[in-house]
């Protein structure tokens, strides 16, 4: 069963040097291409590191491996990932106005896959 998380996109340093090397390089798809979740949620879903999961919303679904935080680096019930096409995927076209889409602090769910 699914449950609901805070998504937080956003810039790493890692994704800006690795894109130097372009956005079809091995390392600038696994930045923006990895789910980091905090210790204590991948223990309690028992999801290894590296393990994959879900996240939907009602904009669409993507599915990535997860990373474990540092400790200290997310609380419980925060996921982050990079900005790229799959946090996009994510991410609604409404922009209320502003000319930016939410991209910021917006609820997933999220299912450990077999």
């Amino acid at each position: 069963m699914p449950e609901v998380f805070v998504l937080i996109p956003g810039r790493t340093s890692r994704q800006g040097t690795s894109i130097n090397e372009g956005k079809d390089s091995p390392e600038y798809r696994d930045e923006v291409g990895t789910l980091i979740m905090s210790p204590e949620d991948m223990a309690r879903l028992g999801i290894p590191e590296g393990g994959r999961v879900r996240l939907s919303t009602r904009q669409g679904q993507i599915e990535l491996p997860c990373k474990t935080a540092r400790k200290g680096e997310l609380q419980a019930g925060v996921l982050f990932m990079a900005y790229g096409p799959w946090s996009s995927r994510l991410m609604g076209g409404d922009t209320h106005g502003t000319g930016m889409p939410d991209s910021k602090a917006f609820d997933v769910e999220l299912e450990k896959m077999s």
